[in-house]
């Protein structure tokens, strides 16, 4: 999914930057990176692995600047294992331009093609988000060149977001810095991926501002929540600290990821004006109903959550049922999320390595496990086999999402269909297929009540991986295919990870290491 991070203050915004992204950690593991600008110079590093492990005192030192961008990558498009697709990404023309994004576009190749070949614009790697800042940069000059200056306005930066809109598809919160100007954050039409402004008024009554992709953020530096963009919408902060604001898509609709609410945003954000952690309670309840109709609840004994995500729904599942609610699988909190590694055999090693059961808490014992969902179901399969062999006496497991049946082209790096264990399968046939003795899930129009109830103003949601219903309207079998087959080749071309520091003066076309 990727997490986003921008920044304009009236102090060194550097430390502020890598705490702000060790938030949101979760977002992604893969890569991660930091830009600050001071005057006409960015500086910028950047590099594979986790927040801790890119940035050193060193590459702290170098970040000099009032106000700056971040990013944490889960890699969605592109080559997975190149350090060249580390975000941000920079430009030098129409203006010197850093950009960081959070989602995936659907339309890539056609935009990749007018960008390269009509535009004349060079782009060094595959990564959609790469294409999209050329997009952008190519709209901004355009529109200098139409009102005949050679300063930047607002009314330019806001029209040319206005233009990006009508000719991008698919999910993308951005945030963005223009050189000598200030910082740019605009989310898609349909607010697909979440993105939230934030501030704090520090000792002299000036206000420092912050865009974040998840409000958890903001507390943790101190600021405030202030509220979310809309969808469509586009904000600018000058680098003095002036806030502007328009709606720059003809038809916005508000129609967030469902799956964000399911398991990727953290427990404590606060996500299109919704508890992520109280929807993920009322879960429990919606799902303890469907756990009565299809399940003997007189056989279940106990009710255990598989850590962490599931926490809050499987504690107010078992109040509901009126069954013990225990914790028998322990995580170890040092290994990385099995979701985002590559690969099945690194997946299957990995669930032995992240969980250990507590065995006195199964043995002799019905269980109840209670997950967030189940997507290639793997790790599933391997956590139902070990609660078995810690002495259980029979395994039913409920998740809290409905059946995985279809692959998330909006920024989330789901499996193709043909590996989703859902496809093509009853709940039985699951239950089978991961060793369990019962499998039940959420009901799709529960799921998104739940969350709805607590904002009425949400219009509809993004539930393409449960669904198959694609909110852009250009996603096919011949698209699905493609993704499939791209999916392939990126797995095969894996390289090894490195480093990359670049401070970046606006007037260069080359990076200076």
């Amino acid at each position: 999914m990727c997490g986003v991070l921008g920044l304009v203050a009236h102090e060194p915004v550097n430390q502020l930057l890598y705490d702000g992204l060790q938030m949101l950690q979760h977002r992604g593991q893969d890569a991660a990176g930091i830009v600050t600008v001071q005057g006409n110079m960015f500086h910028m590093h950047k590099g594979k692995g986790m927040v801790r492990d890119v940035f050193r005192t060193r590459n702290m030192r170098d970040l000099n600047g009032h106000a700056g961008i971040g990013h944490v990558r889960y890699p969605t498009a592109g080559n997975a294992g190149s350090s060249a697709e580390a975000q941000p990404f920079y430009v030098s023309s129409p203006f010197g331009i850093v950009l960081a994004h959070n989602g995936n576009l659907t339309n890539t190749d056609e935009l990749y093609e007018n960008v390269c070949y009509k535009h004349l614009r060079h782009i060094n790697t595959r990564s959609d988000s790469e294409v999209l800042l050329n997009v952008f940069a190519h709209e901004l000059r355009r529109e200098v060149s139409d009102s005949a200056q050679t300063h930047l306005s607002v009314d330019n930066i806001f029209d040319a977001v206005s233009k990006l809109h009508k000719r991008v598809r698919g999910a993308y919160g951005v945030v963005a810095l223009i050189a000598g100007y200030g910082l740019l954050a605009f989310r898609d039409p349909y607010g697909i991926r979440p993105l939230a402004l934030g501030k704090f008024i520090n000792a002299d009554g000036k206000i420092d501002y912050a865009v974040a992709s998840e409000s958890i953020v903001f507390s943790s530096m101190g600021y405030e929540l202030v509220r979310e963009l809309n969808p469509g919408e586009a904000i600018f902060i000058t680098l003095d600290g002036k806030l502007y604001s328009r709606s720059c898509a003809e038809s916005p609709e508000l129609a967030p990821c469902l799956f964000e609410y399911v398991y990727f945003a953290r427990p404590d954000s606060v996500i299109n004006g919704v508890s992520v952690y109280q929807a993920r309670v009322n879960m429990g309840v919606s799902l303890a109903e469907k756990v009565k109709r299809e399940l003997n609840i007189d056989e279940i004994d106990v009710v255990m959550p598989i850590p962490d995500t599931s926490r809050p729904s499987a504690m107010e599942l078992a109040q509901h049922l009126g069954k013990p609610y225990r914790e028998g699988l322990i995580k170890n909190r040092y290994i990385g999320r099995t979701f985002i590694m590559p690969g099945q055999a690194t997946r299957k090693k990995s669930v032995r390595q992240k969980l250990n059961p507590i065995e006195s808490e199964f043995v002799g014992k019905n269980v109840l496990l209670v997950d967030d969902s189940i997507v290639r179901g793997t790790t599933s399969r391997e956590i139902v086999e070990m609660v078995k062999a810690a002495g259980a006496k029979k395994v039913f497991f409920a998740s809290a999402a409905p059946e995985v049946r279809y692959p998330n082209v909006y920024g989330i790096d789901m499996p193709t269909r043909e590996e989703l264990i859902a496809n093509g399968r009853t709940a039985q046939q699951i239950a089978e297929e991961i060793s369990a003795d019962g499998c039940v899930f959420q009901d799709l129009a529960e799921l998104e009540a739940v969350v709805k109830i607590l904002n009425p103003d949400i219009q509809r949601f993004d539930n393409s991986c449960f669904s198959g219903q694609y909110l852009t309207g250009d996603i096919d079998e011949a698209y699905l295919q493609r993704l499939s087959s791209s999916k392939s080749s990126s797995a095969a071309a894996f390289v090894q990870p490195s480093l990359i520091d670049h401070s970046v003066r606006i007037d260069d076309q080359d990076d200076e290491a």
